[in-house]
């Protein structure tokens, strides 16, 4: 299609073929005329935050929830820094994003102009593509190729740079059709080469990750673990890739984990990694298959295979496709005995009491407390720290697509992600957890969610502590506390004047309560959990810590 329109009504326009309902933002005058071509659109909504950083992490989450692409738009180089924690996130955990940000004149370039930067090459380390449009007739092929970028292969974040004057500026357009993305399948012989190499194993385990989930592949995962009685892990924060309660869950690959779940990794033979790029975390600082185990690793994008193991079988294939083509596999074993003993050692994990102190808030049963209010279907979301240690260990996650957590581990996801995953998912309940080191950097998002009315639950697990700090701390350098004190804030309070509703919970009874309540109300809502700020981990105080530092 060829049209005459103005750059901005272009951008809109390619929105528009491309299906997206909302943006987020933070407005700037240097790219007004984008805002207004907007304003004319009536499909798309843009939701106008408080910070340019919760911004892009509402449009990060979005684009999790939603698999399409989060569009965030920012201005200059000021608003474009602010941005560049939901940018980075989105690139770590292989978001779909899409970052549209203003621009000096294109005549002002070069002299230092009003909040110039180059934004191309600022962001070129932690985005997929980065590009300025000089040429206003060339900007539906831009924006196009940036959503093909945005959702092809890996998914992750493209960042375009608009001058304000070519955003103005009129031409005629031409428009190719909406994107489709690929899906590639493995060749006969790569399932072939498969089957026969689990076919020797002992104990095979699968490695699921967010790109099981990308590609709405996690029934098939369920059924191919169950027709070969394989046990399933779930790589770090991709608890929803396989159902907890299923018997062939060993568990979660993640930070803390429970010994005796590492042993699964640790024990397995074989190893079918599939839509996981084996991060750090996932593999415990790159040490867990140290045994060399024969992998099988599956990815959508070829650059994953081989860049932390080498896999004695690498596959590049959409997952869901893989997956269905695994399902066909010749393989007459199946590994009943191996599975149960690791869903023994998974279970047992649960039953462990963490050592909490009885004068304080019970976390493990805060979880066990979401765990039995919370719809099956409940979307959670969770900032960065060790709190959130009680609910990778304690919560059941049953359903897909129920948890949305930066493998990034950026402080202050919590409360906007929950905003984005409620915007996508208006009719579900959406949780957030943060402590209040995190909850405090992004806190003025609440007045967001106040103000579109996205009735979002959050909790506030307040220490008054950059708790994990702390624990690192105590570590290496017991007893000399710098910098991870904080000054007790009444979160509550500072929730109503947001025009939220807030509660502040001493006990697990007093939570119980203020739970009920907040799932009842149709607005947001704050529950401030104030706990102990010894205990710094699900397994670790500072006397445990200290008492261990001094033993050494």
């Amino acid at each position: 299609m060829k049209k005459r329109m103005k750059a901005s009504d272009a951008i809109v326009e390619v929105m528009k073929r491309e299906n997206v309902s909302h943006v987020f933002c933070v407005p700037g005058e240097s790219y007004l005329p984008l805002m207004d071509s907007i304003y004319e659109a009536k499909t798309i909504k843009m939701i106008s935050a408080r910070h340019e950083g919760g911004a892009a992490f509402m449009a990060e989450a979005y684009g999790k929830a939603t698999r399409k692409p989060g569009i965030a738009m920012a201005t200059r180089g000021v608003g474009g820094s602010n941005l560049a924690i939901g940018i980075h996130t989105a690139f770590q955990d292989s978001t779909p994003m899409v970052v549209l940000l203003g621009q000096v004149h294109s005549k002002f370039r070069g002299r230092e102009g009003f909040q110039e930067v180059d934004l191309d090459q600022f962001f070129g380390h932690i985005a997929k593509w980065t590009v300025e449009i000089k040429d206003a007739e060339r900007v539906p092929e831009f924006i196009q190729r940036a959503f093909r970028v945005a959702q092809t292969g890996r998914p992750g974040p493209v960042v375009v740079s608009l001058p304000e004057d070519v955003l103005v500026e009129e031409a005629t357009m031409n428009f190719g059709p909406p994107i489709q993305i690929p899906a590639p399948r493995p060749s006969a012989k790569e399932v072939v080469n498969v089957a026969e190499l689990l076919g020797e194993a002992e104990r095979p385990l699968i490695l699921a990750g967010g790109g099981v989930i990308a590609s709405h592949g996690e029934q098939l995962l369920v059924e191919l673990a169950e027709k070969y009685q394989i046990p399933v892990m779930a790589s770090f924060r991709r608890h929803d890739v396989f159902p907890n309660d299923n018997k062939l869950y060993a568990g979660h690959a993640g930070l803390g984990t429970f010994p005796a779940i590492l042993e699964t990794m640790k024990h397995a033979d074989f190893i079918l990694a599939i839509g996981t790029r084996l991060s750090e975390v996932t593999t415990q600082d790159y040490r867990i298959f140290n045994h060399n185990p024969k992998l099988v690793h599956i990815d959508i994008s070829y650059e994953t295979l081989g860049k932390v193991y080498s896999p004695d079988i690498g596959i590049v294939a959409d997952a869901k496709e893989a997956l269905e083509v695994l399902l066909e596999m010749q393989v007459n074993k199946r590994w009943n005995g191996w599975a149960a003993e690791r869903r023994i050692a998974y279970e047992q994990s649960l039953k462990v009491k963490a050592n909490e102190n009885g004068k304080w808030v019970d976390n493990q049963r805060i979880i066990q407390t979401l765990q039995e209010r919370l719809p099956v279907d409940a979307i959670i979301t969770n900032d960065a720290g060790n709190f959130a240690g009680w609910l990778h260990r304690f919560y059941s996650f049953r359903k897909p697509k129920t948890y949305i957590g930066p493998t990034s581990g950026a402080m202050g996801y919590g409360l906007p992600a929950a905003i984005g995953a409620k915007i996508a998912n208006p009719d579900k309940t959406v949780v957030s957890l943060s402590g209040d080191g995190g909850f405090m950097m992004t806190v003025q998002e609440l007045e967001t969610a106040v103000r579109y009315n996205i009735p979002v639950i959050s909790l506030v697990f307040n220490n008054s502590s950059y708790g994990t700090i702390r624990m690192h701390q105590e570590m290496h350098y017991p007893e000399r506390v710098i910098g991870t004190e904080l000054n007790d804030v009444d979160f509550a309070k500072l929730s109503e004047s947001l025009g939220a509703k807030g509660f502040k919970v001493k006990s697990n009874e007093d939570f119980e309560k203020a739970l009920n309540e907040a799932l009842e109300t149709n607005k947001p809502a704050v529950i401030e959990i104030l706990t102990n700020p010894e205990q710094l981990s699900v397994a670790e105080t500072v006397q445990s810590i200290r008492e261990k530092s001094s033993a050494k």
